[in-house]
């Protein structure tokens, strides 16, 4: 079976709670995002998961997205992966989006990437191109073999890697929203790239 990539994102942390932009600050889970973890867990055990056997397993280091899968139940079969980072905001990290707007009124991350010049940031922060450049890493190890993969990480990045599987510009990310604790599968439909699931959260109902 050809591979595919399921995407997992981490459940709520009081920074996603606010729309506050949430990069390299290590931010725990809430109750209700450990209570959601489980949830997704309990799921991905259930037919037609099934406990996903012979899956590889990844996740992003920070505390949020680590939790989430051993919350879930995968985190005896998860390697910590730096390219699943969330995106680096440098200066804007912290701030809402109406905050940055307040400043740069046209303003779209997606396009525009983050400033990452600014001296006393607490991080560089990173560009369009940066960030297209880890997910494509993320992809080519998700085609590398003919198995399924599942990745716990955070909601821009996987929005990044959902573009560049489909081989679409990173500004495809502003078009597809990604809850705390959804489940999204990225896959094939005729031979091509494609969404077979997306911002699935039924487990959480």
């Amino acid at each position: 079976m050809p591979a595919r990539i399921l995407l997992a994102r981490h459940g709520q942390t009081a920074w996603s709670l606010s729309g506050k932009h949430t990069g390299r600050t290590d931010i725990p889970l809430l109750d209700e995002g450990r209570g959601g973890a489980k949830l997704l867990g309990e799921r991905l055990r259930r037919g037609p998961w099934n406990g996903l056997p012979g899956v590889e397993v990844r996740t992003s280091p920070l505390v949020r997205a680590s939790e989430t899968c051993e919350l879930a139940g995968f985190g005896d079969r998860a390697t910590p992966w730096d390219a699943l980072l969330e995106w680096d905001y440098g200066p804007y990290e912290g701030m809402t989006p109406d905050a940055i707007k307040a400043g740069r009124p046209d303003w779209l991350i997606w396009r525009d990437g983050v400033p990452t010049d600014v001296p006393d940031a607490p991080t560089r922060g990173e560009s369009v191109a940066d960030v297209t450049e880890r997910a494509d890493s993320v992809v080519a190890w998700a085609r590398s073999a003919d198995r399924d993969v599942l990745v716990f990480a955070h909601g821009h990045v996987l929005r990044a890697l959902a573009a560049r599987w489909l081989g679409f510009d990173l500004s495809f990310g502003a078009r597809v929203r990604l809850d705390p604790t959804s489940l999204s599968v990225l896959g094939w439909a005729y031979g091509e790239p494609a969404i077979e699931r997306w911002n699935d959260t039924g487990h959480l109902a």
